[in-house]
């Protein structure tokens, strides 16, 4: 078993006996970013508690150590490595010269390949009553064993992470927001949005929006009656940060409807008409950026009662990429990028389209 270092069970499962080596891993663990400890091709390093853990299925003890690939943000922070069938465990298993048990075994048809380990589909194998099983099965069967013996449950893990969403620049969507400020211009700490009746919040003439070097971003310059606005006698600051235009690419889908309406984002009515999207034509690079943050913005509007249909879009195809004649793709860096204008001159835009 592997727990994160940061896990709160560390201090209660290290022995007196490894108390100071424990301490130490910890330390460089601390100093390190999640990016830095999910980095595969690092040796895998760690440290042994003294403890071990009971194994609910077969009673067997099972020694826990102390990881810095496992990562106390994901999941509950603690693994039971399967070290004959996950690369990483298999790796920090080698280096650590813990016994590798094959519990699942390949099809017949696969032949063995050139990984340490087998990571896919097979048969159980060296696990008691669920021998036999395939994995899915295997699976199901375990997971619902220990839900009724009260030791375990499913869970879903969601591999979301906080979406950094402030800029310091100029250019972006403004955020409605403002900070109480006192007599001397110092944040009180109250913060409020910016009235419906004000919004949208749009960016003041700035004679000078380059960035400066100092920490505070460019909108800090802006006129001090744009900056400071009053509201009910209380003075308050704009928040100087800008959205990273997500804010406005999000929900293009919506205007497009009703590009023309300066009462609502789009008729009611209309949206209704409309919605959702059939067919979404965009690269595979889509599904983590705009497909991913235009649902943010449409699961939200839907709560709100502002939308009719829960998805924005019914369908998607990736229409791949178009490749040169050595299967390159195309790229200003490899000098291959075929000029549009020159299609157009000689072809006509219908046959570039």
């Amino acid at each position: 078993m592997v727990i994160a270092p940061e896990h709160p069970a560390v201090s209660r499962l290290t022995t007196p006996e490894q108390q100071a080596a424990v301490q130490a891993y910890c330390e460089q663990a601390a100093s390190k970013s999640d990016r830095d400890r999910m980095e595969e091709k690092k040796d895998k390093t760690g440290v042994f508690t003294g403890s071990y853990a009971i194994n609910p299925i077969n009673g067997e003890q099972v020694p826990v150590w102390i990881a810095d690939y496992v990562l106390i943000s994901y999941g509950t922070g603690a693994i039971m490595a399967v070290p004959a069938h996950d690369t990483r465990d298999w790796e920090f298993a080698k280096q650590f010269d813990i016994p590798v048990i094959e519990v699942v075994a390949r099809p017949d048809s696969e032949a063995a390949d050139d990984e340490p380990c087998f990571t896919g589909n097979g048969t159980a194998i060296n696990s008691g009553s669920y021998n036999g099983l395939s994995t899915p099965e295997f699976k199901q069967r375990i997971a619902a064993d220990l839900a009724t013996a009260g030791t375990g449950r499913q869970a879903v893990n969601y591999k979301l992470r906080d979406w950094l969403f402030s800029r310091q620049r100029f250019w972006g969507e403004p955020f409605p927001i403002l900070h109480e400020v006192d007599a001397d211009g110092q944040p009180t700490g109250a913060i409020r949005g910016v009235p419906e009746s004000q919004l949208p919040v749009d960016l003041p003439h700035l004679d000078d929006y380059k960035p400066h070097g100092r920490p505070e971003p460019p909108l800090a310059k802006a006129p001090d009656e744009w900056l400071y606005p009053v509201i009910d006698g209380i003075r308050y600051r704009r928040e100087t940060n800008t959205m990273p235009q997500w804010a406005g690419s999000c929900w293009y889908y919506l205007r497009f409807i009703d590009p023309r309406n300066d009462q609502a984002f789009v008729d009611p009515e209309k949206e209704r008409a409309w919605m959702p999207v059939d067919l979404y034509i965009g690269g595979a690079e889509h599904a983590v950026l705009h497909l991913l943050y235009s649902r943010f913005w449409h699961k939200v509007l839907y709560d709100r009662g502002y939308v009719s249909t829960k998805e924005p879009f019914q369908r998607l195809v990736n229409q791949g990429m178009i490749l040169g004649e050595n299967n390159e793709k195309m790229s200003k860096s490899r000098g291959n990028v075929v000029n549009p204008d020159e299609i157009v001159r000689d072809f006509g835009a219908d046959s570039l389209r």
